[in-house]
């Protein structure tokens, strides 16, 4: 049975069976087994993903080890978030194409500490990307909880107003703004196959509880972030439905 994975990406590098060959330093009759369906030894599996450009786990599904792959998908942690280099947000973001996601009570830090969040978001909405952008209920139970948690007197309710204030002023129609009421574990930042996950600890501000990179590599990291988001999207009311207080 052919490896229509394996062959695809050979026609995407422009590689033939003797060009692949000679790149990944093995026999022509080593890649035309591959693409029958044999599958190489780990560390010729590497070399060769590394030529194609893709992830082993991709070319060879059912030769990668679960575990390692959840492994793999943790980039870096941070103890705090503030610990996170700050050029990073703007580079993910920079980097995306296809799916933007947010989800936090406010995530204020992103617009006021970094100038090119708001242009560079707004950008990418035009060029296509899906943006969506999940915040606190400002009339929900679970904001009261985390102001009087935090003990700053209507504090979050009001960054929840000031980010939404920056987004729907100089974001197009086509970003999708809603207000959740649900229980605030993670905030997740995703970035197309990318995402910055905030833990949040009870009592702690979230600038200063850990944080993940992830990157997708089929492992259970990343998906179990995204089936969190899309859960608590498909509760979420749109913004312009809730009433002004």
């Amino acid at each position: 049975m052919v490896n229509e994975r394996f062959r695809r990406a050979m026609h995407r590098r422009g590689l033939d069976i003797q060009s692949l060959a000679a790149a990944a330093d093995v026999s022509m009759k080593s890649v035309e087994r591959w693409l029958s369906g044999s599958v190489p030894y780990p560390r010729t599996r590497y070399r060769v993903a590394a030529v194609l450009q893709e992830d082993e786990s991709y070319l060879w599904p059912d030769a990668v080890n679960g575990a390692s792959l959840a492994g793999a998908e943790v980039v870096a942690t941070y103890p705090r978030r503030s610990d996170v280099p700050s050029h990073l947000w703007t580079e993910l973001l920079r980097n995306s194409e296809r799916d933007i996601g947010l989800l936090a009570f406010a995530g204020l830090f992103l617009t006021e500490e970094h100038p090119d969040w708001i242009p560079t978001l707004a950008a990418k909405a035009e060029q296509g990307a899906r943006v969506r952008i999940l915040l606190g209920d400002p009339a929900g139970v679970q904001l009261a909880a985390r102001d009087a948690e935090y003990r700053i007197g209507g504090g979050v309710a009001g960054r929840v107003a000031a980010v939404r204030a920056y987004y729907e002023e100089q974001m197009p129609d086509t970003v999708e703004i809603r207000f959740h009421d649900t229980p605030l574990y993670n905030s997740i930042y995703r970035f197309d196959d990318e995402m910055m996950v905030n833990t949040h600890v009870y009592g702690v501000l979230a600038a200063y509880t850990p944080t993940l990179h992830l990157r997708r590599i089929d492992g259970a990291y990343f998906n179990t972030y995204v089936e969190s988001y899309e859960r608590v999207w498909a509760s979420a009311r749109p913004a312009e439905s809730l009433t002004e207080t």
